[in-house]
Parts: C-alpha cells; structure tokens; sequence
C-alpha cells in the first residue's frame, strides 16, 4: 500500500466544459482549472461524476488528462477517473492518463453487470497496473448500484498493492472512521460534510459544488488546520448554501451554469440526453450567487 499522505485537502470534481455543439471546450476547461488553482485548492478529480464521465468518449477522456496536466503544471495533484463498464477501456484510460502525467488515477466499480467482489478486485487489480500509480476506488453506489464496503476494501488492500484510498460517495457515514482506521486515505464525496469527515480522519473532499465556490473550502480546509473550529463551521456553513444550490435544477446543468457566471466563460450545457437549466431556473441561480457574493465585480 502507497499510503504516504500525499494526497490531502480540496479536491474540486471538475465540470467538462462543452460547446455549443456539445464538444470538449478546451479553453473553457483550462480556465476553470485555472480558476480552481488560484483559489487555492489542492487538487483535482477529473472527469468523474460531475465531469459527465459516462458521456464522455475513451478519446475524450484522455484528452482530458493531458490538458489538465499541462494547464495544472504541478501546481495542484491530478486524480484522474478511468472507470468504464469493460476493464480493457478503463484500463487503456488508465495507461493514457499516466503517460499524460496525472498524479493518481480512480475508478468506479464495472457498472450496469453486477459483479461480484472477486470481480471488481480483478478488475481493479488491472486498471491500477496499467498506470503503475497510486489509486484511488471510487464509492458511488447511486450511480453503480455497488456499494463499496470496509469488507470489499480490505480485499482491494490484498490485492491491489496501487490501492491508496477512496473517494466515498455513499451514505454510510460510519464507513469513513472504518475506513481511515484501514489506513486508507478516505476523501468524502459530499462536501456539505466535509468537516465532520475531516473530524472522523478523513483526509479532505472531492465534489463538484466547491467549483462553484471554492474560497469557501479553503478557508474550511485552512481553518481546520489552524485548529480554528469556530471559523471552519463558518466556512462549512457557507458551502452548504452553496451544495443547496443544485435543488434549483439538474446537477449539471447547475454546476455548469454556476461556474459560467462566476467565471464569465460560457462552460456550455450538460451533453444530452443532460438538460441546460430552463431560463427561469437560470434567473434563480443567478439570483443565489449574487446573495452569495460570487458573482464577478460583488
């Protein structure tokens, strides 16, 4: 097990910037990127659940890799997902992304066949070997219909020797002080609980809603550090205002729409069947970032 700590803090879940014609919008992305970094965060999870992973092609993915290793140019950590329901493609994604440069590579469970925990660990076994990096297993059972377990990570740690952690997707709260008691590095899914994860031994967040916000998890991140509870509930409650925003309409056409008007670059709308935020949903959010104070010149 790699386990060295290395990987740590807040990691934003990148969105994936589309054209009008719903193609990968380069420009956009390494702005987004870029955004990210010059706030502060420490990392980034690229192409997972709110970078449309599923929508995105094998080609797409990769291409990813290498734009974000270029425009990141070891100012943050790389975690790049590679999950796919074959393990010759989620290995090949694998392979591509450490010949892009990206620091650790994550992976769901195979999706749509269940399979059983033999097969995954199989499968994981070689996916992480196709990129000889630290890897990360990727907890996301509304999405996977698996739900990865203390149990089913105790079998990866045997048979992975990659296997540095997980980013836990799942509603089993508990599982975090099981998991970190493994020592594995354990990174919640849900940043709206980031700090009594981080109270619980985790060792930081991976979510799409810090993009929209990402000060406000620095300061939680910075402000746990320094022992300053007071401060890090402060910041906490400001990134719950924030995670609340995606009841206004579909995740991603949120997260897009957010970050669009906080960047002022146009990041597109969800690749279809994903629906845009309707106008009147649109007027909202931007209504909330302004009450935030996350609009440019507020």
């Amino acid at each position: 097990m790699t386990n060295v700590g290395e990987f740590r803090g807040i990691y934003t879940a990148l969105i994936t910037p589309m054209t009008p014609d719903h193609e990968l919008n380069e420009e956009a992305f390494r702005s987004v990127v870029e955004f990210n970094i010059r706030s502060g965060i420490n990392g980034f999870w690229v192409a997972g659940g709110s970078g449309e992973s599923v929508l995105l092609d094998d080609e797409e993915n990769s291409r990813l890799a290498e734009i974000v290793t270029d425009q990141t140019n070891g100012r943050a950590k790389i975690i790049m997902h590679v999950g796919a329901p074959t393990t010759r493609r989620a290995a090949k994604m694998a392979e591509n992304a450490a010949k892009a440069g990206v620091d650790a590579i994550c992976c769901v469970p195979p999706f749509f066949y269940g399979q059983n925990d033999e097969a995954i660990a199989r499968h994981y076994q070689s996916v992480a070997s196709a990129a000889s990096l630290p890897f990360f297993a990727y907890n996301l059972p509304s999405a996977t219909g698996c739900e990865i377990t203390p149990k089913m990570m105790s079998l990866f740690q045997e048979r992975v020797p990659e296997i540095e952690g997980l980013k836990h997707s799942a509603f089993n709260f508990t599982y975090v002080r099981e998991f970190v008691n493994m020592g594995l590095s354990c990174f919640i899914g849900f940043s709206g609980l980031t700090l009594p994860a981080l109270s619980a031994g985790a060792v930081g967040t991976v979510d799409g809603a810090p993009g929209i916000a990402p000060e406000f998890w620095v300061e939680l991140w910075n402000a746990f550090q320094d022992g300053d509870m007071e401060r890090a509930r402060a910041a906490q409650d400001k990134g719950i205002e924030v995670c609340n925003l995606i009841r206004i309409g579909g995740f991603h056409g949120v997260l897009k729409s957010a970050v669009s008007h906080r960047l002022g670059v146009d990041c597109g709308s969800p690749r279809p069947p994903g629906m845009p935020l309707s106008v009147e949903q649109d007027a909202i959010l931007k209504r909330r970032l302004s009450e935030l104070d996350l609009l440019p010149g507020e």
